[in-house]
């Protein structure tokens, strides 16, 4: 497969631990999935429970459907969509934080953005050459509500043995210091795993929990430094990189479109909260059809 990135952008990310790569996907492709994923905001019909998406560490050990998402595609709200008596506070168009967790091999457009040949170059640049995709995150980042994701290193998420977890994001709109841009730590990625997030048990209704590896904090937002990008970017992100986005406070919204990607010759414990059926198998990222691993 011919490179997509340059030896200097190569040797970047391995530096940084993240790429920023300008202009990777073009305006049509983010208008697509900005489409798509509005028109499944608008055919998704709220469970009672009403999922709400939040880094708060019990919220997220408590929620079966955040749980089951590995297998489909699901609607969480923001933390601050709801008023104290548990109604909207303004549209359900407007209320959503994220869909996921499977939408790459569900959904036809978001299928057609996850697996391109581009994509699948650029994971082959940085060492990446067996990648298989395993969740699609779409973002809203929505306007004055949109909720901060805490600094957080993605291999706690989604563990392999070596680690090789490794995230696309795609900025679908720009994505500003007024709306919530991500933040990074340069070299960040050359430190411990802090914590695992692994399931207590074998279903669902089992919970999960967090297991401590190294009590150091991860850096305050003061030590990283934003990423502003404009729509069309892609920024790789190593699986042990520290970073962080802020609550969006603006009128405007910062959606988003994250892929992670694992080594299918690594080990992925069955601990992971991220499991799928056994009959939905995960796919290669440079196959464009539909045969899996």
């Amino acid at each position: 497969m011919p490179s997509v990135l340059t030896d200097a952008q190569i040797s970047s990310y391995h530096r940084d631990g993240f790429l920023v790569v300008p202009d990777f996907v073009d305006s049509q492709a983010c208008a697509d999935l900005r489409q798509r994923a509005v028109e499944m905001v608008d055919e998704f019909t709220p469970s009672n429970h009403r999922s709400v998406f939040t880094t708060n560490d019990q919220d997220r050990q408590d929620n079966a459907e955040f749980l089951e998402s590995a297998n489909g595609s699901w609607c969480f709200f923001e933390a601050e969509a709801f008023d104290a008596q548990g109604r909207l506070r303004q549209d359900k168009s407007l209320s959503i934080n994220k869909i996921g967790h499977a939408m790459h091999d569900l959904d036809p457009v978001f299928e057609t953005f996850s697996y391109s040949p581009d994509l699948a170059g650029v994971s082959t640049d940085i060492g990446l050459a067996d990648a298989l995709a395993l969740q699609s995150m779409y973002i809203f980042k929505q306007p004055h509500i949109g909720g901060e994701v805490s600094c957080h290193q993605d291999a706690t998420f989604l563990y392999t043995d070596p680690m090789t977890v490794t995230g696309f994001w795609f900025a679908i709109e720009d994505a500003t210091l007024q709306n919530g841009c991500l933040w990074a730590a340069p070299g960040g990625h050359h430190t411990s795993l802090r914590k695992k997030f692994k399931r207590a048990g074998s279903t669902n209704n089992d919970g999960v929990t967090f297991e401590v590896l190294d009590p150091a904090p991860l850096p305050k937002p003061a030590q990283l430094v934003p990423l502003e990008v404009s729509a069309g970017t892609m920024v790789v992100l190593h699986g042990l990189l520290p970073h962080w986005s802020d609550v969006n406070r603006s009128a405007q919204s910062r959606h988003a479109y994250s892929l992670h990607c694992i080594s299918q010759s690594a080990d992925y414990p069955a601990w992971n909260w991220l499991q799928r059926n056994s009959n939905f198998a995960l796919r290669r990222l440079d196959r464009s059809d539909r045969s899996a691993a």
